[in-house]
Order: structure tokens, then sequence, then C-alpha cells
């Protein structure tokens, strides 16, 4: 009885990993670098403000950013946006008036706006909502060397087209490598698609690494803020326990001396 519930046991497990194994045949998600990575990484202000850019260029004709607030451009460790320049940015945008019914020009306070099309996802925690590492069989272990890997896969997506194309039920479909799947999304993103202000060559991973960075930030703008009260809590801890372990050895030592001597 006993030997037939683990040989059930082992091949159910056998199914699941392999159907899972199965579900990721073919996608491909790059490693790419970001400088936000590991307990002392922090975002990159010049990589976030382009990233903005190509959001605001290139995303969101579809998606929104409902969750952001612009005044959250201004903070620092985010774009860190001067005043004016936040101000100005929000005032592209149009929003009604609930009390006059009337359009008037966006400020600080209010939010992106919502995805332009029912069916385009909001991006503002797309960053935490995708893994882009598993591990085998789904176990996580990439994950925790590697991190979730959510910037890796939006970046990986967005340039992940391979070309090809097919149409189902008179909707065309585009094959994306890091999906592994052909998806309704449409490639977006070409070489010197947006002007950077800062000069930096507007290539296609180039925009596409920006971007990715920039939606991690909208999904964890208190990123920098926890790994800082991590790397704290983690140094206090050490000291305790210095300061725990030599208490020890003062307080007992005594009684260690006096059961040597009755021993």
């Amino acid at each position: 009885m006993i030997r037939k519930l683990i040989l059930s046991t082992a091949v159910a497990l056998g199914l699941g990993a392999g159907a899972g194994l199965a579900a990721e045949t073919g996608a491909h998600v790059t490693d790419f670098s970001f400088s936000f990575e590991g307990p002392f990484g922090s975002f990159d202000q010049s990589q976030l403000q382009r990233g903005l850019q190509v959001y605001t260029e290139v995303c969101a004709a579809c998606h929104g950013l409902r969750y952001v607030a612009f005044r959250n451009l201004h903070d620092a460790g985010g774009p860190a946006l001067s005043d004016e320049q936040m101000r100005a940015y929000a005032a592209q945008f149009e929003f009604e008036d609930p009390e006059t019914g009337e359009m008037r020009p966006g400020t600080p306070p209010d939010h992106f706006p919502p995805s332009a099309i029912s069916n385009a996802p909001d991006l503002s925690l797309m960053a935490k909502a995708r893994a882009g590492f598993h591990g085998p069989a789904g176990l996580g272990i990439n994950q925790i060397m590697r991190g979730m890997g959510g910037p890796e896969y939006i970046a990986s997506f967005v340039t992940g087209f391979t070309g090809e194309e097919r149409e189902e039920a008179g909707t065309l479909l585009y094959e994306n490598s890091a999906k592994g799947a052909f998806v309704a999304m449409n490639p977006v993103l070409s070489a010197d698609l947006v002007t950077y202000e800062d000069g930096t060559p507007a290539t296609e991973e180039q925009m596409a690494k920006d971007v990715a960075a920039f939606l991690m930030w909208t999904a964890e703008p208190k990123m920098m803020a926890r790994k800082q009260a991590g790397l704290t809590a983690v140094l206090f801890l050490v000291v305790l326990t210095v300061l725990l372990y030599f208490t020890n050895k003062k307080i007992w030592s005594t009684q260690k001396g006096e059961k040597k001597k009755h021993a």
C-alpha cells in the first residue's frame, strides 16, 4: 500500500514537472544587468528619466499607470524631476473636474491616466507581477540567485518579437520569444524611435532596459528605503549577536570555572 502511494506520488510529481517544463518550452528571458540589483544596488536617475520618456512616447498610447501620482516623479530616489518639470509634465494630461465637469490640466496630486484600451494591462505593478526566472520545475531556485526577473521579463518581451505572424479568429498575432507564444501586442520598439535628451543612443535594447527600470520603480518606489532599512537591521543584528556572545561568556565564565574545580 505504501509502495503504491509512493509510486503514485512520484508519477504525479513527474507529470506536474513535465507539464510545467512543457509550458515554458521556447520561452527565453535575457538576464539583463540593472543598477538596482543586489542589496547595494540603486536606481539610476538618468535611466529612470529615459524610461519615463519611452513610456510617455511609446507605451502610454495603450497602457496606463493608474497607481502612480505625478508628484512621485519629484521624489528622491526616483526620476527626481524638478518641481517645475513635474508640474509641466502633469499639465500635459487632461482630467475632468468632478465639480464643474470641465476638462483641466493635470496637477501633482493626479494619477497617470488608466489604460486607453480595455485589454491593455495597467503597468504600475507589472515589474512585480511578472517573473523572469523560475528554476527547475518551477522551484524558484533561480529567483533566489537572480531575483524575480520582472524587469528582465519586460525588457525581453518588448525586444522578443521574432517577426513571425499568424491570424486567429480575425486577430493578427505576433510571435514573442520571451512569452514563448503568439501574442496580440504588436512590436512597438525600433531603433531611434525616441530621441534622448542626454544623447544616449536609442537602440531597441537600451529603450527596453530603460522602460523596464522605470516600471520597476513604479512597482517599488520605496525600494531604496527598504534596502537601507534591511542593511541597518542586519548590521544591528550582527552587533547584537557579538554583544550577546561576549555577555554570555562574561556571565557564565565563573560558573564554568567552578564546575572544573568540583570535577
